[in-house]
Protein backbone atom coordinates (compact mmCIF):
# COMPACT_ATOMS: atom_id res chain seq x y z
CA UNK A 1 0.00 0.00 0.00
CA UNK A 2 3.01 2.51 -0.53
CA UNK A 3 2.13 3.16 -3.93
CA UNK A 4 3.67 6.52 -4.62
CA UNK A 5 0.93 9.02 -6.28
CA UNK A 6 1.79 12.07 -8.36
CA UNK A 7 -0.68 14.62 -7.41
CA UNK A 8 0.31 17.14 -10.20
CA UNK A 9 -0.85 20.69 -11.14
CA UNK A 10 -4.78 20.78 -9.70
CA UNK A 11 -7.13 23.17 -10.86
CA UNK A 12 -8.71 23.14 -7.95
CA UNK A 13 -6.26 22.73 -4.19
CA UNK A 14 -9.35 21.47 -1.90
CA UNK A 15 -9.44 17.87 -1.63
CA UNK A 16 -11.40 16.34 0.76
CA UNK A 17 -10.26 13.53 3.86
CA UNK A 18 -12.97 10.90 4.77
CA UNK A 19 -12.65 8.17 6.74
CA UNK A 20 -13.09 4.55 4.63
CA UNK A 21 -14.09 1.55 5.84
CA UNK A 22 -11.81 -1.49 5.07
CA UNK A 23 -14.31 -3.81 4.42
CA UNK A 24 -15.89 -1.66 1.74
CA UNK A 25 -12.38 -1.29 -0.26
CA UNK A 26 -12.00 -3.97 -3.02
CA UNK A 27 -10.10 -7.52 -2.18
CA UNK A 28 -6.02 -6.12 -3.22
CA UNK A 29 -6.39 -3.17 -1.14
CA UNK A 30 -8.25 -5.17 1.91
CA UNK A 31 -4.98 -7.47 1.69
CA UNK A 32 -2.48 -4.95 2.40
CA UNK A 33 -3.94 -3.10 5.60
CA UNK A 34 -3.69 -6.35 7.96
CA UNK A 35 -5.83 -5.62 10.76
CA UNK A 36 -7.30 -2.56 10.14
CA UNK A 37 -11.05 -1.66 9.91
CA UNK A 38 -10.65 2.04 9.08
CA UNK A 39 -8.79 3.85 6.83
CA UNK A 40 -8.76 8.01 5.31
CA UNK A 41 -9.09 8.66 2.10
CA UNK A 42 -8.22 11.82 0.20
CA UNK A 43 -10.22 12.77 -2.59
CA UNK A 44 -9.82 15.35 -5.63
CA UNK A 45 -12.99 18.06 -5.52
CA UNK A 46 -14.33 15.84 -8.59
CA UNK A 47 -14.54 12.77 -6.11
CA UNK A 48 -11.26 11.21 -8.08
CA UNK A 49 -9.81 8.77 -4.66
CA UNK A 50 -6.60 10.46 -4.99
CA UNK A 51 -4.70 8.25 -1.44
CA UNK A 52 -5.47 5.84 1.14
CA UNK A 53 -3.82 6.64 4.43
CA UNK A 54 -3.87 4.79 7.85
CA UNK A 55 -4.91 7.71 9.95
CA UNK A 56 -6.38 11.21 9.66
CA UNK A 57 -3.73 13.54 10.68
CA UNK A 58 -1.08 11.86 7.90
CA UNK A 59 -4.29 12.53 4.95
CA UNK A 60 -4.16 15.92 6.03
CA UNK A 61 0.02 16.41 6.32
CA UNK A 62 0.16 14.60 2.93
CA UNK A 63 -2.16 17.46 1.50
CA UNK A 64 -0.53 19.99 2.54
CA UNK A 65 2.43 18.58 1.61
CA UNK A 66 1.08 18.63 -2.08
CA UNK A 67 0.02 22.24 -1.68
CA UNK A 68 -3.20 21.26 -1.22
CA UNK A 69 -6.22 22.42 1.16
CA UNK A 70 -7.48 19.72 3.00
CA UNK A 71 -11.04 19.67 4.21
CA UNK A 72 -12.69 17.03 6.87
CA UNK A 73 -15.93 15.36 5.64
CA UNK A 74 -17.92 13.28 8.00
Amino acid sequence: MNTEFDFGPQQDQTVYIRAVRVADLPEDVRAQVDGMTQLYAVHSAEGERLALVRDRSLAFVLARQNDLAPVSVH
